[in-house]
């Protein structure tokens, strides 16, 4: 591969991907971004402009999708609507976004022979109670719960069905929980991290016992990279970091990590509908692609993470005023 196309390049775990592909490879990369709230310029700043183009515009716009396609020997689809919360209050924008941009993205893939990464997330399998010995695998059925995990689950199965109708070179991998730089403060650890950064409390759902596991966004885009280098086409391929945490546990690292006493935090009504538990069983990636974290201590990776927000407050402080007045509109 010479170039690649990447969807959603400038948003939180697209950003990432990009930096990382600059720093690891010789790939010229073109980001397609929408700049929607989640996307930010800023995310791409820094890069080196012989190497790294953004575009500006939608992936259902297919006219614009069908010119970039045949440029590009991948496409790396990032580009999806992720937020709970905003798809509980609207799910329309999930729809436009993870469906039909996906859609569009499938057929100028078909029209014009590009290889399709498609980036999923571990959501579409519902989630597991706390005391189940069992992970997720590729094999597990779908059971997504909310109207983000079930455009994803949707998208998905497009991709899949246009391996199969189409014969087009796909494959998917469905990633557990990111953290790391460039993450909207809307999401659950840079809003800790930034109020408490504000001298404000952190904010906890419930009793904060919902499991989630964590993977630093360097590995999930090295993942990336590997499954693009040697994956099989048509095959699925699970991201985990074997990072399971609960949210009070979460709280409670960040709270310690900056100083501040563990118990330092509001409990808030809890998000309708929030599952369980999610864990990842990422053997096949590990085996058969030779795959392996570098960030296996989450503590370190969140030390990192707090030590960037520390550090980039112009990113982050534009968005911050409006994230709080809308959780707080919530009483969250």
């Amino acid at each position: 591969m010479r170039s690649i196309l990447v969807t959603g390049g400038a948003g939180f775990i697209g950003s990432n991907f990009v930096h990382h592909v600059v720093r690891h490879t010789d790939l010229q990369v073109t980001v397609l971004d929408k700049l929607t709230y989640a996307g930010n310029r800023a995310s791409l700043e820094g890069l080196p402009q012989d190497r790294v183009e953004l575009v500006v515009g939608d992936v259902a716009d297919a006219a614009l999708v069908d010119e970039l396609a045949p440029r590009h020997d991948a496409i790396v689809h990032y580009a999806a609507e992720s937020h709970n919360d905003n798809s509980l209050r609207d799910p329309r924008p999930f729809l436009d976004t993870n469906i039909v941009g996906t859609y569009t993205l499938l057929e100028a893939a078909r029209r014009h022979g590009t290889r399709l990464h498609h980036i999923s997330t571990d959501e579409v399998y519902g989630d597991l109670e706390l005391d189940d010995p069992e992970r997720f695998t590729e094999s597990t059925p779908y059971n997504p719960s909310s109207p983000y995990s079930s455009t994803k689950a949707g998208s998905d199965l497009l991709v899949r069905a246009w391996v199969r109708s189409f014969g087009i070179e796909a494959t998917i991998s469905n990633c557990s929980n990111n953290y790391g730089p460039r993450q909207h403060v809307e999401k659950f650890i840079p809003r800790q991290v930034t109020n408490v950064l504000d001298g404000l409390r952190p904010k906890l759902y419930g009793a904060g016992l919902n499991v989630r596991d964590w993977i630093h966004a360097d590995d999930h885009s090295d993942a990336v990279l590997t499954i693009l280098d040697r994956g099989v086409a048509g095959e699925t391929y699970l991201i985990g970091a074997d990072g399971e945490r609960n949210n009070l546990q979460v709280v409670q690292m960040i709270l310690r990590l900056l100083g501040c006493a563990e118990d330092d935090f509001d409990h808030v009504v809890d998000r309708p509908g929030h599952d369980l538990r999610y864990a990842i069983d990422s053997t096949k990636l590990r085996t058969e692609l030779g795959w392996k974290p570098t960030y296996s201590d989450f503590e370190s990776g969140l030390a990192d993470t707090i030590d960037w927000y520390r550090q980039n407050e112009a990113w982050w402080r534009p968005q911050k005023a409006a994230v709080e007045a809308a959780y707080a509109a919530q009483g969250q």
